[in-house]
């Protein structure tokens, strides 16, 4: 592909003959409905990704080993569902010869093929969504795949779990099983982080995990699209995703919703080190896994 690789790692490093990772660019922003610039998103996450080290201190692991390859950018975004469509014959493609998807954003819409994808090809699965927004809307603005139905949409073919919840509409809340609902007001007023037990404790054994930025607070990530206050921090974010990782089989993941601006690239360097972290836990050996 034109443009920077993730982390420049072309070809791959390593042994591995054929990456065990994919990096899949969706840059769509067709249905966002206040700040445009999410279509942006992947190339400055990828250029961002230039300048991380590989090496992780928390896990001890370069996962860049196992091989990381970004692929071509998903161009069929003449329409919503054309788009739905092709990310989910691209994620169902890279699955079917083994590798460990990772889509990145794009406004959130993106997510529908990928969560579709993953449902398709294996059973017992749970998406983990982490998102200021409910994202239960039956449909807005004319379409059922608009970036506010990603979760009805999701719901449709497996079970979900929703956290850092903190704005939705009267509407959504028919179809928001509480249960399965953890809002920020009651995660971050509390140094207890039983909740995060609890999550886990819904989540089948595979999970797919869809991470929207507008769950960190504005004062950590204020390149969204729709920034809400009272999000999470970035260890918050980190703890549960670490614990997810080592205690269910994560089958792939997508991180959304960054809408990059000229003058602050710190948001465009945490969407990649996220990415670069989620990888780290998911592929860590099983010696440095926490009992």
């Amino acid at each position: 592909m034109s443009g920077p690789t993730f982390a420049s790692l072309s070809p791959p490093e390593g042994t591995r003959d054929e990456p065990a990772i994919v990096i899949i660019p969706v840059p769509y922003d067709a249905t966002s409905t206040w700040l445009k610039g999410a279509d942006r998103g992947p190339a400055a996450l990828l250029e961002a990704s230039t300048h991380i080290e590989l090496y992780d201190i928390e896990t001890g692991t370069e996962v860049c080993r196992k091989g990381i390859l970004t692929d071509r950018p998903v161009t069929e975004l003449s329409s919503p569902a054309g788009m739905v469509a092709a990310v989910q014959k691209r994620v169902s493609r890279h699955l079917a010869s083994g590798k460990f998807p990772v889509v990145i954003g794009g406004e959130h819409s993106v997510s529908i093929g990928a969560a579709w994808a993953h449902s398709a090809n294996c059973s017992n699965l749970t998406v983990l969504q982490l998102d200021a927004h409910s994202d239960l809307q039956q449909q807005y603005r004319g379409s059922k795949y608009n970036h506010a139905c990603v979760m009805a949409r999701v719901k449709e073919v497996c079970p979900i779990v929703q956290v850092g919840i903190r704005s939705m509409a009267s509407a959504e809340k028919e179809d928001m099983d509480l249960t399965r609902t953890f809002f920020a007001e009651d995660i971050c007023q509390t140094n207890n982080p039983s909740w995060m037990k609890k999550v886990l404790a819904l989540l089948d054994r595979n999970v797919y995990i869809t991470v929207d930025l507008d769950v960190f607070d504005p004062s950590v990530v204020p390149s969204t699209g729709t920034p809400e206050p009272g999000g999470m921090g970035w260890y918050e974010v980190l703890r549960l995703m670490r614990m997810v990782f080592e205690k269910r089989n994560v089958v792939g993941f997508d991180v959304v919703e960054l809408c990059p601006t000229e003058h602050n690239k710190s948001p465009d360097f945490l969407a990649a080190k996220l990415v670069y972290k989620m990888l780290s836990y998911k592929f860590q050996p099983a010696d440095k896994r926490r009992r």
